[in-house]
């Protein structure tokens, strides 16, 4: 079971989000924000870690367009990759 950004990173998983505030503000009606990305897993294993957990991740993140911490992720597996990484020896 895969459970960090740093496993995820291994199996070559790719992580999706999109902003779900939605069409209302209170009782206002506003502009739905249809922002959506695939996110730098190698980004996020910098800024993060790779031990950071999988199910914390979309309390973390804001839409860039609207500044909404109301966002959805979702995970995409490929078909068979698996990344080796470099470990740094002393």
């Amino acid at each position: 079971m895969i459970e960090t950004l740093g496993e995820a990173y291994d199996a070559g998983w790719r992580i999706h989000a999109r902003c779900a505030q939605g069409k209302l503000k209170g009782m206002k009606s506003i502009p739905e924000c249809l922002e959506r990305d695939e996110l730098d897993l190698k980004t996020l294993m910098w800024t993060r870690g790779e031990m950071f957990p999988l199910e914390r991740l979309e309390s973390r993140l804001k839409c860039p367009c609207c500044w909404s911490r109301r966002v959805a992720v979702w995970f995409e597996r490929t078909a068979n990759v698996r990344r080796a990484r470099m470990v740094a020896r002393p």
